[in-house]
């Protein structure tokens, strides 16, 4: 059987794509030595993977031994954050590497790994497309970083900011705008929205907030809760005692993790509205998003806890048989869930 291997790789540029986040991939048009010829689309961060198990594979020939015996081209190593610019600026620096690389001797520039790199995958045949999402009601933005919207909109999402704020692409323009204005095409359901954890996770409130509805809980700066349930509308369901309530995320920090700062929370000093508080919102789905009442968790929480002893009113099964609830608990240094 004839030995398939690349014998050219041409440049075509690079695009922008925004799932399942904001990126760049380039496009490359592989020629092989059986006249075939397939576009393939590669991140920067793969490439250079992929340029770092090269190396290892050959070590002499990366210099590792003595430098002198180099011959595999260098790469540089991708930076924090990729921008447009250094995206289309490395381009001649991989047009290059591509076309040295498959100088190198057979042994290497025909070797199985970089014919598996250049393989056309499922992928490449057919690249990954957002789901847009739909815009129920009209939104008129309140700072210059947002976009105004109408009811019927169709945006793509580049990134959805766990805080409720997501940016979005709707035709020409790009800002910030509220999730709960946005419904999928396919179902009025989330399909990303994540189940209750009623174990309940650790974090710290770093502004106070006053309950503006009656499913909400009012909590000074400083406070420690449990969060039972992360929805992607930025309102979190925390639990403080016995009660459970939603509550803005950008005022939440986790506990024993370094406090940053994300660049959507710096730019506003407000959470996003609920879903519950917009007014003539046009849903094309039949039946309106399932939502969980606070007395399905309270009471949910409450048989969880009592399954793992950890009810405040009912006698913990420790030796001194303290009654803490696992807030508490945990506060003390107690043994976790």
């Amino acid at each position: 059987m004839e030995e398939i291997y690349v014998r050219h790789v041409e440049f075509l540029g690079f695009e922008k794509r925004f799932f399942p986040s904001q990126h760049y991939v380039y496009m490359l048009m592989v020629k092989w030595n059986n006249l075939s010829e397939k576009l393939i689309y590669r991140g920067y961060p793969e490439i250079y993977t992929f340029h770092k198990s090269l190396m290892e594979m050959f070590p002499i020939e990366a210099g590792d031994i003595d430098k002198k015996d180099r011959i595999i081209p260098a790469l540089p190593a991708p930076k924090w954050l990729d921008s447009q610019k250094s995206t289309e600026t490395r381009q001649s620096t991989l047009a290059e590497y591509c076309h040295s690389l498959i100088s190198l001797p057979p042994k290497i520039s025909r070797c199985q790994l970089v014919c598996n790199f250049f393989k056309v995958r499922p992928e490449d045949e057919n690249p990954p497309a957002q789901q847009p999402y739909r815009v129920i009601s009209d939104y008129s933005k309140t700072s210059k970083y947002e976009i105004n919207l109408l009811t019927g909109d169709l945006v793509e999402i580049v990134e959805k900011s766990p805080n409720g704020w997501w940016f979005c692409q709707c035709d020409t323009k790009r800002g910030w705008v509220p999730a709960s204005y946005l419904e999928p095409l396919d179902g009025p359901e989330e399909p990303e929205d994540a189940d209750p954890n009623y174990a309940g996770e650790l974090y710290i409130t770093t502004q106070a907030y006053k309950a503006a509805q009656d499913d909400e809980l009012t909590l000074e700066t400083g406070e420690t809760i449990e969060v039972i349930h992360k929805l992607l509308d930025g309102w979190w369901v925390v639990r403080k005692g016995e009660e459970t309530g939603h509550f803005p995320s950008m005022f939440l920090h986790k506990t024993g993790e370094k406090k940053k700062m994300e660049e959507s929370v710096i730019r506003r000093q407000i959470p996003p509205p609920r879903r519950s508080t917009i007014r003539n919102a046009q849903s094309i789905h039949g039946k309106g998003r399932k939502g969980i009442s606070q007395n399905t968790y309270r009471r949910n929480s409450r048989r969880f806890l009592l399954q793992k002893g950890d009810w405040p009113n009912q006698p913990r099964k420790t030796s001194n048989d303290a009654t803490q609830s696992p807030l508490q608990e945990r506060e003390n240094g107690g043994t976790p869930f």
